[in-house]
């Protein structure tokens, strides 16, 4: 398993899976409980941000260290309970130190939930 999302004690709390991790990509993937709701009953979409933030990290962090320095999300259609999400990263260009990256979020049925765009930064290792 990859080290940075072993640690990562957010992910781990809330049940998340790291699917597969290489040369700038990732999946995480969550099966959507009742804790993961919100007051209308669908996934908080904290939850949904939150894989794909995880997916962006591992995907940024493949080749040296890196942080977020800037990103946004689209939610286009709820998960709901019992869902399994799996968020996908990819990388999309190089910026001197930061990079571009794409994280969709879909469900079992290839449905899109949510699209992430993040920015990243690389990073001294001494940070």
């Amino acid at each position: 398993m990859n080290l940075l999302f072993q640690q990562d004690a957010v992910m781990q709390m809330l049940g998340a899976t790291l699917i597969s991790s290489g040369h700038r990509s990732a999946q995480v993937q969550l099966t959507v409980t009742e804790n993961h709701t919100q007051g209308h009953g669908t996934c908080h979409g904290a939850i949904i941000f939150a894989i794909a933030d995880s997916a962006f990290a591992i995907a940024c962090n493949s080749e040296q260290p890196a942080v977020g320095q800037h990103c946004n999300i689209s939610y286009i259609r709820p998960g709901k309970v019992g869902d399994t999400l799996t968020a996908t990263a990819s990388f999309k260009a190089p910026s001197g130190r930061s990079e571009i990256y794409d994280i969709s979020v879909s469900n079992q049925l290839n449905e899109i939930i949510a699209k992430f765009r993040g920015i990243s930064r690389f990073v001294s290792k001494s940070q």
